[in-house]
């Protein structure tokens, strides 16, 4: 975990991504950081990375300073099979980053406990059949996510959740 000591006036585009075992859910806020709105989902694709690829992108496309993903920790905060997962996933996108054309963009851990009960909620309540919205719900998981991040981010004064720092290829020689 690195120290942060950047300001939450940091400007740009932040990005969050619920992942799960099939889709990764992708939403984004406008370039001052006010607004989140669904962007996609993504086939999770574990042999080529295909979504990966996709969503590095996305973030140079957008400009995107921050990705937040989202740490699905039990209603206790313990680490579940879930939450490994998703540091992996993190870990896979920080060292995309680092070795590409992005390497500012920061990637954050951020505690996303209930995001996709309470989308799940919300869309039943606004009458999207759960069925026809497995697609949707990820996208809806991500905003919740990243509304989340960004009221913290007003609160605190500073950025939530902690940073993942990229491997260098120079860290893993023998």
């Amino acid at each position: 975990m690195e120290a942060d000591h950047q300001p939450a006036a940091r400007p740009g585009v932040r990005l969050a991504v619920d992942v799960g075992d099939v889709r990764v859910g992708v939403a984004a806020t406008d370039p001052d950081a006010l607004l989140a709105t669904p962007v996609m989902t993504l086939r999770r694709d574990s042999r080529r990375g295909s979504d990966l690829r996709m969503l590095s992108r996305i973030i140079a496309d957008r400009a995107v300073t921050v990705v937040y993903v989202g740490l699905p920790l039990s209603l206790s905060g313990e680490h579940t099979a879930s939450t490994v997962k998703a540091q992996q996933y993190a870990q896979a996108l920080a060292d995309r980053l680092a070795a590409s054309s992005t390497p500012q963009t920061q990637v954050r851990l951020v505690d996303e406990r209930l995001s996709t009960v309470s989308a799940a909620q919300k869309m039943r309540d606004s009458g999207v059949d759960s069925r026809a919205g497995r697609e949707t719900i990820d996208q809806a998981a991500a905003v919740e996510i990243l509304e989340h991040a960004l009221q913290m981010r007003r609160a605190r004064a500073q950025e939530p959740g902690d940073v993942v720092v990229p491997h260098h290829e120079e860290d893993t020689s023998p």
